[in-house]
């Protein structure tokens, strides 16, 4: 049954995208982060629904190419130097063959983040895809609050099978990340209503729902037992209530929701928390130390880094202080130091300072009247996220995750589109002075 459902949205969502190509960008984000095929099992399990994404989009353009265009933006223009310099890493590499067949696999990541952003133009296509966005990833918090809850927390709760954010650990990142967007969607509920799929819900119910999937993704992110989600939620929430103009209650909000919610959890999350402080005694938190010294060892040997593939034996025989300890970086920032070197964690990090800048000047708009006000929310619940994602990044290898990069589409979007308004208005108010003129004269 799941498989039926799964592939007749995906047909639907196939057709409609050949008359307008943004609904294939959705249908690839959706696939991409969900990963819905793979939540049954049956003949849609192994059905490469990515790959007929791309040629369904593909067609789209061909057929539709006044809706294409592509995004200019500084993160943009920095993305493909990343892009770039990542594939002269991989023709560099230590390990070349597997390092080229990583490139590949990103290159479609990153790559078709930009022909997203090319699909993505006015106030309704923004909504749509911050909701496929959130709504891919809120699945899982949802249904994993409820189980957590079900269950005292004695279980962990995972994410989308096969996907870079299965385990718990990373579904715990990808919900925190998410949290500020549902916020933003049910603060503007008015707005958020102008995707297709909840225009039949009524502001007040949408609004309701949104508030309660936060509260189930939070739960879920907790009854992860991941210690860097418990990190991020921290920074998060302080930078939300910092972000909140509504500081007093949102301040009592948490203070009312962190006890309630960490009384649902049993002792043994307690005590895997408690290893934060005792990181030294803890040999998972010394295997990604080790990782961390090897990252930097190369990206001082080597300009290029090593390549795309560092947790193998041949690396960490010639880089890691302890060559025994083969694991990943377990950290977005040392895994591009030691596949890139530090040119490439420079491009890295340059695009991230240039992507929240964006969402900063999109949060500034507040003073520019109520038709600019959902971008400014969208720009600040846009920082918090980035906030989350750049502390619980730095325990987790999630450097070529699609997600984030899909913050930046929605962003560079949405600031164009609050430009093409800005214009639009100073045309209108020209227009108007100068009829005014004339009938004064």
């Amino acid at each position: 049954m799941r498989d039926l459902i799964v592939t007749a949205l995906f047909v639907v969502g196939a057709v409609a995208a050949l008359r307008r190509p943004y609904y294939g960008a959705l249908l690839w984000v959706w696939i991409g982060l969900m990963n819905p095929h793979r939540l049954g099992w049956g003949f849609a399990y192994d059905l490469p629904f990515a790959m007929a994404s791309v040629v369904i989009i593909g067609i789209a353009m061909i057929l539709s190419a006044r809706a294409v265009r592509w995004q200019t933006a500084s993160p943009v223009v920095v993305l493909i130097l990343m892009i770039l310099w990542m594939g002269l890493t991989s023709v560099t590499a230590i390990l070349s063959d597997p390092s080229w067949s990583k490139y590949v696999d990103v290159l479609k990541v990153l790559g078709m983040a930009l022909v997203v952003g090319a699909l993505v133009a006015n106030r309704e296509q923004i909504i749509g895809l911050v909701w496929v966005v959130v709504g891919s990833i809120a699945f899982f918090g949802v249904k994993g609050g409820i189980f957590t809850l079900l269950t005292g927390g004695a279980f962990r709760v995972w994410g989308p099978p096969s996907s870079q954010v299965e385990g718990n650990n990373e579904l715990a990142l990808a919900l925190i990340i998410s949290i500020p967007f549902l916020y933003f969607l049910s603060k503007h509920a008015s707005v958020a209503r102008e995707f297709v799929l909840v225009r039949w819900v009524s502001e007040k119910w949408l609004r309701r729902g949104l508030m309660v999937s936060i509260v189930l993704c939070a739960v879920a992110a907790i009854g992860s037992h991941s210690r860097g989600a418990l990190l991020a939620i921290v920074a998060m929430s302080v930078m939300m209530w910092w972000r909140s103009r509504a500081k007093v209650s949102m301040g009592v909000l948490l203070l009312v929701l962190t006890p309630a919610i960490l009384m649902l959890m049993p002792a043994e999350w307690f005590t895997r928390m408690e290893t934060i402080e005792t990181f030294n005694q803890d040999l998972s938190a010394l295997g990604r130390i080790n990782a961390w010294h090897m990252a930097i060892n190369i990206a001082n040997d080597r300009v290029f880094g090593a390549g795309f593939v560092t947790a193998s034996p041949i690396v960490f025989n010639a880089y890691a202080p302890n060559p025994d300890w083969v694991l990943v970086a377990h950290s977005i920032y040392f895994q591009v130091l030691g596949d890139h070197g530090y040119i490439g964690l420079g491009l890295y990090l340059l695009f991230w300072i240039l992507t929240y800048r964006v969402a900063g000047r999109l949060a500034a708009m507040t003073d520019r009247g109520p038709a600019f006000a959902w971008l400014a929310e969208l720009g600040s619940m846009a920082k918090v996220s980035m906030v989350g994602f750049a502390v619980g990044g730095a325990f987790l290898s999630l450097a070529y995750w699609d997600m984030p990069y899909y913050i930046m589409v929605i962003l560079v979007a949405s600031e164009r589109y609050a430009k093409q308004q800005a214009l639009h208005s100073s045309k209108e108010s020209e227009i108007c002075t100068r009829r005014h003129d004339s009938f004064a004269a």
